[in-house]
């Protein structure tokens, strides 16, 4: 079923894209805009994202497959004429199979929740730059033991980022502690690292490359997925989307994590001001 779910996402877009092409130049610059706000972690844009993943070649016989739901809603705050305060959700919804040989780790149901502030600035930097700074916060919100740590967790996050000439380029990282929870559990000390780059087209259609690595130094292991990203701005009626798809790459996992090649899809529900 997943052989060829970027040819397929890809020939869906270019249809829905030429569908909707005439009410999308009816306000070319708005949705210029708003591609541009889709970009930017930061962006004063509510959204409503919901990501799904699928990876393969999990667990001790690389026979385990995973698939996440992420439902990631982001929700700006003002806090004054200059300042915003960004509210990032990340809400796991997982279901992962063959991850033992006797079937053990088969689960369903929410996994652990991160919730990140940025502090913002309303206005770019003198040279154009873009960032945000706050705290993150690691929830044990999973239905079950096999899809989280049960740890609360807690630390710093920022995210930097320009946008010029069609180019959107940037890094965004945090740091998470464990501070609570099952003292049977291990303890979690992980960076994640973000870099991202990606160039806009005339059409609205953003091309993009990105990791989400982290390093985790309890174990000192890296995992280092590489996303290769293509998305479109359109029109269901009057609500503007975004469809995002692409494969993404395992360049870098622990012994028992994902391999190869994977694979992400993100609709994402837009509610410019």
């Amino acid at each position: 079923m997943l052989r060829h779910p970027c040819l397929a996402i890809a020939v869906l877009l270019s249809i829905a894209g030429g569908m909707l092409a005439p009410a999308l130049a009816d306000d070319a610059a708005d949705q210029a805009e708003l591609a541009k706000k889709t970009l930017n972690p930061v962006a004063n844009l509510i959204s409503l994202p919901l990501q799904f993943n699928y990876d393969r070649g999990i667990g001790p016989t690389d026979d385990g497959k995973k698939y996440v739901v992420n439902i990631q809603p982001v929700i700006p705050i003002s806090i004054g004429p200059d300042w915003n305060v960004i509210s990032r959700t990340i809400l796991p919804l997982v279901d992962q199979d063959d991850i033992l040989p006797d079937g053990e780790a088969d689960a369903s149901g929410i996994g652990d929740t991160t919730q990140s502030f940025f502090f913002s600035p309303k206005k770019p930097t003198a040279q154009g730059w873009i960032w945000g700074a706050g705290p993150v916060l690691l929830l044990p919100t999973a239905s079950d033991d096999d899809l989280g740590g049960e740890k609360w967790g807690l630390g710093p996050t920022a995210v930097a980022l320009k946008q010029e000439h069609g180019f959107t380029y940037g890094i965004l990282a945090n740091h998470i502690w464990s501070v609570a929870g099952d003292s049977d559990r291990s303890d979690i000390s992980a960076t994640f690292l973000q870099p991202f780059f990606s160039y806009t087209t005339k059409t609205f259609t953003s091309f993009t490359i990105n990791t989400e690595s982290t390093y985790d130094w309890e174990d000192d292991q890296w995992s280092v997925p590489v996303n290769f990203l293509v998305s479109q701005i359109l029109k269901i009626g009057p609500q503007p989307v975004s469809l995002q798809a692409g494969p993404r790459y395992w360049a870098e996992s622990p012994d028992t994590g994902p391999e190869g090649w994977g694979f992400r899809f993100t609709f994402t529900l837009l509610f410019p001001k």
